[in-house]
Order: structure tokens, then C-alpha cells, then sequence
């Protein structure tokens, strides 16, 4: 399915107003640009970003449940361990970025693009990704437990150890990615799209023997 379909970016206008989160209108950002800070201690619920910059932000110990991201980017930042659990993502991008364990469980994410991220031990269960792309990515150990894919790309990602569990793959092309092991059923592979070596290392998974 890579090369399919396209993201729509993020629709942020030329000028933005520098300020800083504090400086946040009743959990509500627009118009503005975050940078060179951190976000320290934060627990919000339904917080809501639109046409807003992070760079070079630094998220530790924050928790926004179900926040509302529309036409965001994030620069060079850390969201390493941050709570978007229920978030509604829309025309987000994520760049350069380290996202370590970030928290997406029930997420809906649509037109979202990772690139050049460290995205190791996301959780992205039960969340609905509807043409998202993860470019250049390492995603180790990532869980999709029963996430919903639609129109989805992986590109050169690091996948090692990440968990497709009831999750189906149909049409998703994985083909340009490295793995030795996923976490997956045969049935949810399922009309996947893989390289000549990455079927061989399948039918070893599931207990065939390959003679030359």
C-alpha cells in the first residue's frame, strides 16, 4: 500500500505567535509556537492544539488525556512516556522526535506522518490509524494490539519485536522494514506484503522448513 495514498500536512500558517504553555487559554493553544522549553508536571484532560509548532519541547511527566491535536507539528521534541490515551490526532506531524513509550491506547490518529522518529515501546492499542505513515522510524517493541488500520505505510522502520496481535495487515506493505521477530498470527498476516526474505523468515516462525 506504500505510495498509495497522501497525508494531508498540516494546514499552520507563516506567522505564529511565540509563547510559552502557561500562557495556555483555558486548555486551548492556536496560532502559536512552543520552543525551546519543557512541559513539566502537567495533567490535562481533553487539552486542544490547532495550527500550533512545538520545537525542540521537551514533555516529562505529562499526562493530556484525550487531547485534540489539528494541524500540529512536533520538532525535534521528547514526548518520552507522555499520555495521549483517547487523543483524536488530525493532520499531525511528528519529526525528528523521540517518543519513547508515548501512549496512544484508543487513539484515533488520521493523516498523521512519524519521520525520523524513535518511537521504541509506543503502545497503540485498540487505537484507529486511518492513512498514517512511519518513515525512517524505529518502533521496537511497539504494541498495535487490536488497532484498526486503513490505508497505513511503513517505511525502512526498525519493527523488531513489535506486536500486530489481532491486529490484520491486509494490504500493508512491510517490505522495506527490518525485523527478526514480530509478534503476529499467520491469519492476521493475512494478504500482508513482505520481501522474498521476510517470507522465508515467516515460514520459519511458523514452523516450516525451507529447502534450498
Amino acid at each position: 500500500m506504500s505510495g498509495t495514498f497522501k497525508i494531508q500536512k498540516p494546514k499552520i500558517p507563516q506567522s505564529l505567535n511565540p509563547i510559552t504553555f502557561n500562557e495556555m487559554d483555558e486548555n486551548h493553544i492556536e496560532l502559536c509556537i512552543i520552543s525551546d522549553t519543557s512541559i513539566n508536571d502537567e495533567e490535562m484532560d481533553r487539552i486542544r492544539c490547532e495550527q500550533t509548532v512545538f520545537k525542540n519541547v521537551t514533555f516529562q511527566d505529562v499526562s493530556f488525556r484525550n487531547i485534540q491535536l489539528t494541524d500540529v507539528i512536533f520538532d525535534h521534541c521528547d514526548l518520552s512516556n507522555t499520555d495521549f490515551s483517547g487523543g483524536i490526532i488530525h493532520r499531525v506531524e511528528f519529526k525528528d522526535s523521540k517518543l519513547l513509550g508515548l501512549n496512544l491506547t484508543d487513539a484515533t490518529l488520521g493523516n498523521v506522518f512519524f519521520q525520523n522518529c524513535n518511537a521504541n515501546l509506543t503502545a497503540f492499542g485498540y487505537a484507529r490509524l486511518k492513512q498514517v505513515s512511519f518513515h525512517t522510524c524505529s518502533i521496537r517493541n511497539a504494541d498495535f494490539y487490536e488497532s484498526i488500520f486503513s490505508k497505513i505505510d511503513f517505511r525502512n522502520c526498525d519493527l523488531n519485536d513489535v506486536s500486530f496481535a489481532r491486529t490484520p495487515l491486509k494490504g500493508v506493505d512491510l517490505s522495506t522494514c527490518t525485523f527478526n521477530r514480530l509478534n503476529i498470527s499467520i491469519e492476521e498476516l493475512k494478504g500482508c506484503e513482505v520481501s522474498a526474505e521476510q517470507a522465508i523468515g515467516f515460514a520459519s516462525l511458523f514452523g516450516l522448513i525451507i529447502k534450498e
